[in-house]
């Protein structure tokens, strides 16, 4: 838990020197103006100074990855407002923005949907196959956005943009790369990545530029705090691969191609297996082994071309292939062993296109999106329906369609209003489907459509302070999982298919503020949810007829609502000194049912976030060459359970997770221009603590040692 990313960064940046301003902004595209002011896209889909967004979103910039050194994706976003962090397993993570989490939130990559159709409604392990070193930034919008991006974009929108080449020559061939090492004591892990990049400048001033990279990890079993110690089955290998090439046709339009992929080795559940430990009253699960394998390739292609002349000004057209394999490996007590997979191919295209009009400047376009799921189950010992499905329906398909457009209209130099309306369609169809009762083959067709609007406005009270209020409609159709998911789930329940949901409806409304002047930084914001129709899970009051396992079904129970309050701030105490912070709290009541027998109550949201508080200190000398920071975290006892939350008697202690503060350190030296260290200490006091809903502890006393070499 290392210094946060700043939101503007108002004075510690005009102090660094020229080698590590290259070092620390995120790759420019070469041929486009560069300014001082950093530029985020995803609050409106258009480039926009973040203190002139309606909408409360952060920035965690390609300084703040190199300098937290994160070992994944989710928990680079730790120290954001109204965010924590819920892992299964440290080979997992699933962000809770604003009380929602999983499919629930979205997550984009370069603007291309991670999220299908076969997501799972808890916490989950997706946006872990994303390599957070070969990332240039990472923009969190927080709120409903569906006018927008569509379906899940309900607790908030996360897109993560790759690094790009970034060695150009006035002319000719320019080469170089960079090479990074990480090393964690309590994690007992090794990160390595290298990259090369290629730049070729023509006579004529257009470039072509290729970057190849490539990563690698071991983690070993983690070591918890004071009184936990090792914690074993918690080990796992990942490794990935990148190439991006960027060709200008012209000096305003360029073409972009991507292909990643990231894989995942045996990443256990540990909380589900005997090698699971008992903390402040937990259960411990009866599984010999629980491992999970993935596997995440995406392949794109991309024109950008700005400057047109006509009615459309600029557009960015895509196309892209991602494939995503997951392999579940398990082993009961008894010896009983299961091994489930599935393989989600999808085909992604969108085109976006910005206007200026009459009636103010306008962004539209149009995304498509169909997944083909292949899904098995095989077991040592056949049972009736195993040929049918694995965790979801086999051979099945999911299409999700929009069309949208958003204005903006200028009210004079001081204020400003958005307004937007998307059309969105989604459709499943899947011919191989378990029956619950029989066993038998089922299918389904179903098809669901929403319009989704916003309204936002944002005035200047002076050049220093912004306030913005608005209203954003959230969307979310049923997907493969909710419709047709036949598995095991929480700490030890069996949910079965249901094949006739709706789609969730989601209102959020929000009022801010946001400052930002040569010595301080600041956005605060209220933020209201109203939840309607949310699928949620329950008892049905009958158990699995070979395992004994309670069934859980779901329906469109869940009316209610999520609130809470962020604040987030940066302070100059001196030329190289600053004071940061961010505080965050949550309430909420949704209804779902106790168990079978009971009627409709009102309950908590799924793992609330407790209060939490986190403030800091950073320096950073004249020349810039050195920095260092400290920060301590407190997060108040989560105390506040759903029904179901009482359940997971795995994760969650009996009464819900203590509070806990831990205090971290890090500092970091620009030994050279081609050379970096980053050294932190992480859980100084050694606080045996978990993070809410998690599986197994977080980490004691954590050294952590990073080395950057560029060429």
């Amino acid at each position: 838990m290392n210094a946060p990313p700043l939101r503007f960064r108002p004075v510690l940046l005009s102090a660094l020197g020229p080698a590590l301003v290259a070092q620390a902004q995120a790759t420019p595209d070469p041929q486009a103006p560069q300014g001082p002011q950093r530029v985020v896209v995803t609050a409106s889909r258009t480039e926009q100074d973040p203190f002139e967004a309606a909408r409360s979103i952060d920035v965690v910039d390609l300084q703040d990855l190199q300098r937290g050194q994160f070992r994944s994706v989710p928990q680079a976003l730790r120290n954001l407002p109204s965010t924590f962090i819920q892992e299964t397993s440290p080979g997992q993570g699933s962000p809770y923005l604003r009380g929602f989490t999983a499919y629930n939130n979205l997550m984009l990559i370069d603007g291309i949907r991670l999220n299908n159709s076969t997501f799972r409604s808890g916490p989950n392990q997706y946006w872990a196959t994303i390599d957070p070193m070969s990332l240039a930034r990472i923009e969190v919008l927080r709120g409903p956005a569906s006018t927008l991006y569509g379906s899940d974009a309900v607790g908030g929108t996360v897109q993560v943009f790759t690094k790009s080449p970034s060695r150009y020559a006035a002319d000719g061939v320019s080469y170089g790369g960079e090479t990074y090492g990480r090393y964690a004591t309590a994690e007992d892990s090794i990160a390595t990545r290298g990259e090369i990049h290629v730049g070729f400048t023509g006579e004529d001033g257009l470039r072509t530029g290729v970057l190849i990279g490539g990563s690698a990890r071991s983690l070993g079993d983690i070591e918890g705090g004071r009184a936990t110690g090792r914690q074993p089955n918690t080990s796992h290998d990942e490794n990935g691969f990148d190439v991006k090439l960027e060709h200008w046709l012209a000096r305003d339009t360029k073409l972009v191609f991507l292909h990643q992929s990231y894989t995942q080795d045996d990443v256990p559940r540990t909380h589900s297996t005997d090698q699971g430990i008992s903390w402040r009253g937990t259960s411990v699960g009866s599984n010999l082994r629980r491992d999970n394998d993935q596997n995440r390739r995406l392949t794109y292609l991309q024109l950008h071309k700005d400057g047109m002349e006509g009615g459309v000004e600029s557009m960015k057209l895509s196309v892209s292939w991602q494939t995503q394999k997951w392999v579940e490996d398990r082993v009961r007590s008894s010896g009983a062993a299961t091994v489930d997979s599935s393989r989600v191919n999808t085909l992604g295209a969108f085109a976006q296109f910005q206007s200026a009009s009459a009636i103010g400047d306008l962004t539209y376009g149009v995304d498509f999106y169909r997944d083909h799921v292949d899904s098995a189950r095989r077991r040592d010992v056949y049972r009736p329906g195993d040929e049918i499905q694995g965790k979801v329906a086999d051979d099945s398909t999911y299409d999700l369609f929009g069309v949208f457009v958003q204005d903006v209209i200028n009210l004079g130099d001081r204020a400003r209003v958005e307004a937007g309306v998307r059309y969105t369609y989604a459709a499943a169809d899947a011919d191989s489907v378990r029956d619950p009762v029989t066993n038998g083959r089922i299918s389904l067709n179903s098809s669901w459509d929403e319009l989704t609007a916003n309204v936002r406005g944002i005035a200047s009270l002076t050049d220093a302070v912004n306030v913005y209020a608005g209203v954003s409609q959230g969307f979310r159709a049923p997907s493969l999982t909710d419709l047709t998911s036949f598995g095991i789930s929480r700490s030890g329940e069996q949910e079965i298919p249901v094949t006739d949901l709706d789609e969730e409806r989601f209102t959020g409304y929000e009022l801010g503020a946001k400052l930002r002047s040569s010595r301080a930084s600041a956005q605060a914001a209220w933020f209201y949810t109203d939840v309607e129709d949310q699928i949620l899970r329950f008892p049905n009051g009958t158990n699995e007829p070979v395992t004994g396992l309670p069934q859980v079904t779901k329906g469109n129970v869940g009316d209610g609502f999520i609130q809470g309050f962020e604040l987030s701030y940066t302070l100059a105490l001196m030329d190289q000194t600053e004071l940061f912070g961010s505080h965050s709290y949550q309430y909420g009541r949704i209804a779902n049912y106790q168990n079978a027998a009971s009627t409709l109550s009102n309950d908590y949201p799924s793992r609330l976030m407790p209060m939490q508080n986190m403030l800091g200190l950073r320096w950073e000398n004249a020349l810039g060459n050195f920095h260092a920071a400290t920060t301590v975290v407190r997060a108040e006892d989560a105390d506040k359970l759903s029904f179901r939350d009482q359940g997971d008697t795995q994760r969650i202690p009996p009464g819900g997770t203590p509070s806990y503060t831990v205090w971290n350190a890090s500092c970091g030296w620009q030994v050279s221009e081609q050379a970096s260290l980053e050294c932190a200490i992480e859980n100084i006091t050694n606080v045996d603590y978990r993070v809410h809903g998690s599986g197994s502890n977080s980490l004691g006393t954590n050294f952590v040692f990073g080395m950057r070499v560029t060429f």
